[in-house]
């Protein structure tokens, strides 16, 4: 069963626009909708929380324990809401004259993004920074042929000898922000999660956030355990997934973080700018009308236009963003959602979180 707490004071929070009636919700409330996702879903725990003080938490923190779900201030895996931040840290770097977003990568990684064999038409000449971050680019993608068993391995040589798709079309590929990575190394000679922290957490207060040591398998502080079908052995079936090698999955997916301090960020960073030049996305399984831009993604709701974007990693589903009206929501589940329907449930309790009158 659901619970439901509201907050009468969200410490750090900016204040928000009045909600306009426009953000009445249709169909079952939040609550109904995170029972589903634990109940008929499958997923042992999920959580909502907005930037206005609601926090909607069902089933465990453990399975077999009977572990109440925990709060919004606990830590998870956030995937590709990574995008997102690396994204506003090249923006912020495009800002002090370090990237020019139209410059070719090839300026700031010389013969790095080269393709070989089925990958010989890439040529970083022939990408600009904006391309990386509008998903753009034509990179395929490394988790295709990435061996999770082996940790370590060279995944941008691995994604340069695969077919490049359409150049200019969108085509969503984790290694444009790998390759993002590692320009805000070259250009800033230290580590883009240090960049990051400096130009991006620590601005917005994301106290909480941070990115895995190399070798660290498991979370700091509070968490709920995750579970899912494991990459490095997928016959194993549904395992706990909660201790992960997080650091692997880079500026593509390795960020954790909190519902509270993504929350932070929405409301903190220029979305409209970030998605001013978005592309069409035609991929399935994404938010009606949706459109990429510069690491956000702008879609519709039930209450209207939002700025959001997804992550799924093994154990782990989320959706995070803010709407017109300035509130921010997070919603995630302790399990993989693979399934058409498990996607929709879970986007159906995002716009609840989103667009919800509480």
């Amino acid at each position: 069963m659901a619970r439901r707490f509201v907050a009468a004071v969200v410490v750090g929070a900016l204040a928000l626009a009045p909600l306009t009636p426009a953000l009445a919700a249709a169909g079952p409330g939040l609550e109904k909708r995170l029972d589903r996702l634990t109940g008929e879903g499958g997923v042992a725990g999920a959580l909502a929380r907005t930037s206005d003080g609601v926090t909607v938490v069902s089933g465990t923190a453990e399975r077999g324990t009977g572990r109440a779900m925990v709060g919004p201030d606990a830590s998870f895996r956030v995937a590709s809401l990574s995008k997102p931040i690396i994204a506003a840290t090249v923006l912020r770097l495009a800002e002090r004259g370090q990237i020019k977003l139209g410059a070719p990568v090839e300026r700031y990684l010389p013969k790095v993004v080269r393709g070989k064999g089925a990958g010989a038409a890439i040529d970083g000449r022939k990408i600009t920074v904006r391309d990386l971050l509008r998903q753009t680019s034509g990179l395929p993608d490394f988790i295709e042929v990435a061996d999770w068993s082996k940790p370590g391995q060279d995944y941008l040589k691995l994604a340069l000898g695969l077919k490049p798709t359409a150049a200019g079309r969108f085509a969503y590929s984790n290694t444009n922000y790998l390759v993002l990575g590692m320009i805000i190394n070259e250009v800033t000679g230290k580590d883009f999660r240090q960049v990051s922290r400096e130009l991006v957490l620590k601005p917005l207060r994301m106290r909480d956030t941070y990115w895995p040591r190399r070798g660290e398998m498991g979370l700091r502080g509070e968490h709920a355990h995750t579970y899912g079908v494991s990459p490095a052995d997928p016959k194993g079936g549904v395992v706990d997934l909660t201790r992960l090698p997080g650091y692997e999955f880079g500026a593509s997916g390795g960020l954790v973080s909190t519902p509270d301090d993504l929350n932070r960020f929405w409301r903190g960073v220029p979305v409209k700018k970030m998605t001013a030049d978005a592309v069409r996305v035609g991929e399935p399984g994404w938010p009606a009308k949706a459109r990429y831009g510069l690491g956000v993604v702008r879609a519709r709701l039930s209450c209207g236009e939002v700025w959001m974007h997804g992550g799924d990693v093994p154990g782990v589903s989320a959706l995070s963003g803010r709407n017109r009206a300035g509130r921010a929501a997070t919603v995630y589940v302790t399990g993989s959602v693979a399934t058409e329907t498990q996607r929709k449930r879970l986007l159906d309790t995002f716009d609840a979180a989103m667009c919800e009158a509480f």
